[in-house]
């Protein structure tokens, strides 16, 4: 009788892993996302570990420091 304990305990956490709950906070909202809305990068303070400082809510010096950058961290366009 042990045995038929054993192997019902065994199949009931197999098959209660196999489902699936619906992961939603309360309220939830069909089609409204639920998060905060996202900002431009530009609008943000730079961080203080940056060495290269844009200005806030500029645009064009925000792109600059992101293209010098991405030209600093590959060594073949570094070295020509």
């Amino acid at each position: 009788m042990s045995r038929i304990a054993v192997v019902l305990a065994c199949a009931s956490l197999a098959l209660g892993g196999c489902m699936e709950v619906e992961q939603t906070g309360a309220g939830a909202k069909a089609g409204k996302y639920q998060g905060k809305p996202d900002t431009q990068p530009w609008t943000n303070a730079p961080t203080a570990h940056e060495s290269a400082k844009w200005a806030k809510g500029d645009r064009t010096s925000w792109e600059t420091q992101i293209k010098n950058r991405q030209l600093a961290q590959h060594e073949h366009k570094r070295i020509y």
